[in-house]
């Protein structure tokens, strides 16, 4: 089949509704869990405002609009390689100068709701990951790797997204040889649906934070705060994540989107 056959079928396939498009994205407001950082460690982004400058009135009578108070890493959100130390020489490595060719494409989604449901601090090794191919099929080069756990029903309340205790954050994610792994496959990213893109209890591993310091060495992209991932296949969707154009932007709030064939 054509490229030409292909689009105009996806295209027939959207309108049909065959092909459904999933919102893979949180809310973004004033009451959207953003990461807390030590504070003797790391200054923290600020919480999103949202401010109104006219909506039908006597600041702008035909028109609504609204002014932000945002951080990059906001929400449902990318990180592009220059939000991690390892990733600061790449000239592509900024939301504004990335290959957009890269930000489509296949998504493989790991299901890992049951074991994470029993245990917050559950994490995802290349063992698993492998034993995971065996049933669905190998992960390709160029595609999104996304862990399903359910977090974003969390999404509601700060403190139990964020899970906190007097030990430091509690949330599941990767191991350092689950990411070298994916990396081993030429994956484009890896995606979560906690506060980041690592385990809560990241900063203990070596290397520490493995998510942000190996995929962004690798010049490969993080998704965070993902929601949805239970309306989305094993394997078969696409996944759209993109970033705004932000002039050497290190990340960006996104409307991450998969389309999904229906059932």
């Amino acid at each position: 089949m054509s490229a030409e056959n292909a689009l105009g079928g996806l295209g027939a396939m959207l309108l049909s509704g065959d092909v459904e498009v999933v919102d893979c994205t949180g809310v973004l407001g004033p009451d959207t869990p953003i990461i807390q950082l030590p504070p003797d460690f790391a200054k923290n982004t600020p919480k999103v405002e949202i401010h109104k400058i006219s909506e039908y009135d006597s600041d702008g009578p035909f028109f609504a609009w609204n002014w932000m108070v945002l951080g990059e890493h906001s929400g449902t959100h990318f990180d592009a390689p220059h939000h991690w130390i390892t990733g600061k020489d790449y000239s592509d490595g900024f939301t504004d100068t990335l290959n957009v060719q890269r930000l489509v494409a296949p998504v493989n989604v790991i299901d890992c709701s049951k074991e994470t449901e029993a245990n917050p601090d559950f994490l995802l090794t290349a063992d698993l990951i492998k034993a995971w191919e065996a049933e669905h099929g190998e992960i390709g080069a160029g595609e999104w790797v996304v862990m399903r756990t359910d977090w974003d029903k969390r999404a509601d309340d700060e403190a139990l997204f964020l899970n906190a205790d007097e030990t430091g954050p509690h949330s599941p994610g990767p191991t350092p040889d689950a990411i070298e792994y994916l990396l081993s496959k030429k994956i484009v990213g890896w995606g979560s649906q906690c506060i980041g893109t690592d385990a809560g209890q990241a900063g203990g591993m070596e290397p520490p934070y493995p998510a942000h310091n190996l995929l962004h060495r690798d010049n490969c992209f993080g998704l965070a705060s993902l929601a949805n991932l239970d309306k989305l296949p094993a394997k078969g969707a696409i996944l759209i994540a993109a970033p705004l154009k932000i002039e050497r932007g290190t990340g960006s709030p996104i409307r991450a989107l998969a389309l999904v064939p229906k059932a």
